[in-house]
């Protein structure tokens, strides 16, 4: 098992609207990760996910394509500490 990392994204396109939250909630928690998604009022969908590595690979990468109705222009991916979560949430 690869050893737990945290990180933060931002996604830009057309990802409000498109159920991008809903669908990242899924994705993430299918994928064992914790942490939390938003819309922004600048149009982005921002996050927080942490778990075990390969698992962020795998988000990260779904990430860069979303849900069947969004279009991904562009997506940031930092480095974060890891933060305590129960769960994956929407805010």
């Amino acid at each position: 098992m690869s050893e737990r990392r945290g990180l933060c994204f931002r996604v830009s396109g057309r990802v409000q609207g498109v159920n991008f939250r809903r669908s990242a909630s899924a994705a993430a928690s299918a994928r064992g990760l914790v942490g939390w998604v938003a819309n922004r009022p600048d149009g982005t969908v921002a996050g927080y996910a942490c778990g075990p590595g390969a698992a962020l690979d795998e988000f990260t990468a779904w990430l860069g394509h979303g849900p069947k109705y969004a279009r991904v222009e562009q997506l940031d991916v930092e480095p974060a500490p890891l933060e305590e979560h129960a769960g994956f949430s929407i805010r």
